[in-house]
């Protein structure tokens, strides 16, 4: 077992999660959170509206995320190669643009059986929110499993 690299994917992964509360929870905007994931058939927004408002949140999503990871790597003494680390925060930004824009996830749980789980709202639970953010943890811990390498 090579336990430097198992190290640097623990600092690392613990950064990019924290990172990613923080930007989806504290840094996006409430017009984003409101609108990114409007395409025409939503009334009162348009498709572009829905495009603009979700690029601008992941670009902050994705600074965050660059932010945490490179500084806290860096305060740890973890060398990252860029070349590892810029394809792992291209995945994350691209795989959360495709979450948050909301239909291909609800039509990813509707291919899978997940169709009423997806639109769940009761009992204190919300199945799209649950959904999106298992679809975040699994590409942000593969992000890191390309920056720790």
């Amino acid at each position: 077992m090579n336990t430097a690299r198992a190290a640097r994917f623990a600092a690392a992964y613990a950064l990019l999660r924290a990172a990613a509360d923080v930007a989806d929870h504290w840094i996006q905007s409430d017009h984003q959170a409101r609108v990114k994931g409007q395409h025409d058939h939503t009334e009162g927004q348009s498709s572009a509206a829905g495009r603009r408002a979700c690029a601008a949140h992941v670009a902050t999503y994705t600074a965050t995320q660059a932010a945490a990871l490179l500084g806290g790597t860096a305060l740890l003494g973890i060398r990252l190669r860029p070349g590892p680390v810029a394809a792992a925060l291209m995945l994350s930004a691209v795989t959360h643009y495709v979450a948050d824009r909301r239909d291909p996830l609800r039509k990813l749980a509707d291919a899978t059986g997940k169709a009423n789980f997806v639109r769940l709202t009761d009992h204190g639970m919300n199945g799209a929110y649950a959904l999106d953010q298992a679809w975040h943890h699994a590409f942000e811990t593969a992000a890191v499993l390309i920056a720790s390498a």
